[in-house]
């Protein structure tokens, strides 16, 4: 696929990360390394941390130029025949043809179709970008933390710059963390320090510029919504954050919009090559699109969901099982689950 291409040859592409190493939040043990080169089933594996703003503008500059319109969110959507009109914030309209929700956890696009709010999970996340100009060091590994109600990893996303992200359940307990990223980090590094996390990983944290640092709840879509929603109609639909918001465990959130567009691309292209571009065509092929997409959505939040809470679980059963046997399988669901080919563009 063309987007492979550009993306693999950019000279911001990400380091290969070859192991995953899951230890202990509580004894600072490794519970399981994983090998991140396993042979799926379309070839070897080859995992990658790739900074958004680096893939959005990649995919960008594969767009004619001024294709993109910035500052123009949806506040209504109507109907006249078949024809969509958007009203924008600015107070300006726009007739479409086919309207693509892309608008994220809030869509406007999801909630005109019919799809329910997404659900807090009743936890939160924050995570920041560490620069390193002269290299960091780290080997081509994730390390991840889990245990004692919370989630966190670290990982280079190249040769000088290294993401990390902390994932906890909020209480009153955490008095006024969330305030400013300031606070927020020290909250961060408060917790880790009090568990058995190595000195490398809080470093990364410490060293993160206060700009790159953000925190937010994590939402999800009910899989029981999707199954029984709407994700088209006539010619509308959602792809990406607007159809699948899920927590971050599987690292999917991204790569699973880009296995939207292909589908997306595949559906109106047929129809549009077959001669059938009208409005009953458009919309038979946003109807084929949002069956393709409807179970592989259902299954990544679902795994997301599970491998977190089993990962964050102060259950002591639970903590006896995901210490004893789980961690390496939970290691393992992240490379089985990006283990998918959504076909040819």
């Amino acid at each position: 696929m063309h987007w492979r291409y550009t993306v693999a040859n950019s000279k911001r592409r990400g380091n290969v990360i070859i192991w995953m190493v899951t230890f202990s939040a509580a004894t600072g043990e490794a519970a399981a390394k994983v090998s991140l080169k396993m042979q799926g089933k379309s070839g070897p594996h080859e995992i990658r941390c790739v900074k958004r703003d680096f893939l959005l503008q990649t995919l960008e500059n594969e767009l004619p130029k001024g294709t993109i319109r910035y500052s123009s969110k949806i506040v209504a959507i109507e109907e006249e025949g078949h024809v969509t009109v958007l009203h924008l914030a600015d107070g300006s309209t726009m007739k479409t043809k086919v309207l693509i929700g892309c608008d994220g956890v809030n869509s406007v696009v999801a909630k005109w179709l019919g799809l329910p709010k997404p659900i807090l999970s009743g936890r939160s996340a924050t995570r920041g970008l560490a620069e390193y100009p002269a290299g960091h060091g780290l080997g081509p590994e994730i390390l991840q933390f889990i245990g004692q109600g919370f989630r966190s990893g670290v990982l280079p996303c190249s040769d000088t710059s290294v993401y990390w992200n902390y994932t906890w359940y909020p209480s009153p307990a955490d008095g006024d963390a969330e305030e400013s990223v300031a606070k927020m980090r020290s909250f961060v590094l408060a917790k880790l320090r009090a568990a058995k996390i190595p000195a490398a990983a809080l470093g990364v944290i410490e060293r993160s510029e206060m700009s790159e640092v953000v925190s937010s709840p994590l939402r999800f879509r009910s899989p029981l919504a999707l199954v029984r929603g709407s994700i088209s109609r006539g010619g509308v639909c959602v792809a990406g954050d607007a159809l699948h918001p899920m927590t971050p465990e599987l690292g999917q959130g991204g790569c699973a919009a880009l296995e939207d567009g292909v589908v997306l691309a595949r559906c109106l292209g047929d129809a549009f090559a077959a001669g059938d571009g009208g409005h009953e065509g458009v919309a038979a092929a946003l109807g084929r699109y949002a069956e393709a997409r409807r179970w592989r959505s259902v299954q990544l939040i679902t795994a997301a969901y599970v491998v977190g809470f089993i990962q964050q679980s102060n259950n002591v059963v639970v903590k006896f099982l995901r210490d004893t046997f789980l961690s390496p399988l939970l290691a393992k669901t992240l490379v089985a689950m990006a283990d998918y080919d959504c076909g040819p563009l």
